[in-house]
Parts: C-alpha cells; structure tokens; sequence
C-alpha cells in the first residue's frame, strides 16, 4: 500500500483516542489507544486496509495502541510462502492429526462459551478479561464481520478449541484463539496458529496477521517462533529472520 493510499484511508474514517489508562502489558506504563468509529461498517476492504496500517479487530471495534511515550507495541506478520516448520512445529502438528477442524460461519450451543470460560478462568486469570461472561463472550468472540470464520476443532466430538479469523484481501487475521486448558500436550494454541498458515496458503493469500508482538513480553513471545516475521515499524513492514 502506498502513503498516498494510506493517507486517503485514515482521512475518510474518524478515530477516537481513548484517555490514557494502565497498560495491559507493561505494568510501568500508561497506554492510549485509538478506536476506528464505531458506526463504521468493518468489511473485507476497509479491514484489510487497516490491518496494513497496524490495526487489529477486537470484536466490532478496530484499534490500534497510540501511546504517548511507548512504542512498544509493533504489528506482526507472517509470509506464509516462506514458512517452514521447524521441528518442534513439525511435532505439534503431527500430534494433532487426530483433530477434527470444522469451519462456521457462527458460534451457536452452549459449548463454545463453556470452553471459553475454562481457557480464560484457568489461563488469564490474572487479565482484564477475567472472570469471564456471557455478554463478553457475545461482545469479544461471537461479534463478527462478514468475512469472519470461526475454526472449531473437536477431538471424539469433543470441543477443544476455537479460532476466531478475519479472512482479508491480502492474507488472514488471527484475531483470537481458546482452547481446552487441561489439554497441554497438544499446544492447541500454536496448533491453530499452524493450521491458519496452511489455510492461508491452502487460499493463495500471502500473509497472517499475528497482532501485536512486544519485545521482552513473555505473553508475546510465543508469536516469534513463526519465523520469518514481519514487523510494521515506523510505517513500514520489516523482515525479521
């Protein structure tokens, strides 16, 4: 995307910035974030846009962290035609052949939410999204855009894990993954980041779109094992091998 491109898209949507507040991942910090309008209707065109300019879907909302005195936050991306697994990768995903993955188009029944409230009760308890509930689970997971696709994995016919993804014009967005916390062996987590890059190339679309990656995050450093990467720095996508 070119700045004049670029430029055109921020000047005909209105943004919102948030006052300043505790940052989620840096205890010492203060964060701001700016909000897309929010009447502004999210579609595979204007999703992609933004996402090229760093922003992320949470929900019915697109955002991006616009703090003051940080910078911390870089958006992340993998080119899928130059992925190779590595060993390790290369084991979980063996591990997880007996995995039944169904793609929906909706979140319906009472098991994905049971799910969800597990993974966030046992993994993020110590988050701002803990305890989980229903109308977050309605607002976070299940508000979606037209181009949304959850990806629902089964093991027996049993529900171990959701991946809710944005299909964009130029690749795919992992917007959010939960998964069966008690399953460890499995690492579903990187699991699903796997399957995407196979769905991504399995589509001819060039990227996924992995969020934000912080460097010396522990709750980040799992996106830099998806090598080569990405980042978006100083308006510009950089390789990082």
């Amino acid at each position: 995307m070119t700045s004049n491109t670029k430029s055109k898209v921020l000047n005909s949507v209105r943004l919102f910035r948030t006052a300043p507040h505790p940052c989620s991942y840096k205890s010492d910090q203060i964060a701001s974030t700016v909000f897309v309008d929010p009447d502004l209707v999210i579609d595979k065109s204007i999703n992609s846009k933004l996402s090229d300019l760093g922003y992320r879907r949470s929900g019915a909302h697109l955002y991006r962290p616009d703090c003051e005195n940080c910078s911390a936050c870089l958006s992340c991306r993998v080119p899928v035609t130059e992925f190779i697994f590595k060993r390790r990768q290369r084991r979980v995903w063996n591990a997880n052949q007996d995995l039944e993955v169904v793609e929906c188009l909706d979140l319906t029944g009472d098991e994905p939410y049971a799910l969800y409230q597990r993974y966030i009760d046992r993994r993020h308890d110590d988050g701002d999204m803990y305890p989980a509930t229903p109308e977050q689970f309605e607002a976070f997971i299940k508000t979606k855009t037209v181009d949304s696709r959850f990806l629902k994995f089964y093991l027996n016919q049993q529900l171990v894990a959701v991946s809710v993804t944005d299909v964009l014009e130029q690749g795919l967005s992992a917007v959010y993954t939960f998964y069966d916390p008690a399953q460890t062996k499995r690492s579903l987590g990187g699991y699903a980041i796997l399957w995407q890059i196979k769905m991504a190339q399995n589509l001819g679309l060039p990227y996924l779109f992995l969020g934000y990656w912080i460097k010396e995050c522990q709750k980040m450093e799992y996106k830099s094992n998806y090598r080569p990467l990405q980042l978006l720095i100083d308006g510009r996508w950089v390789a990082v091998n």
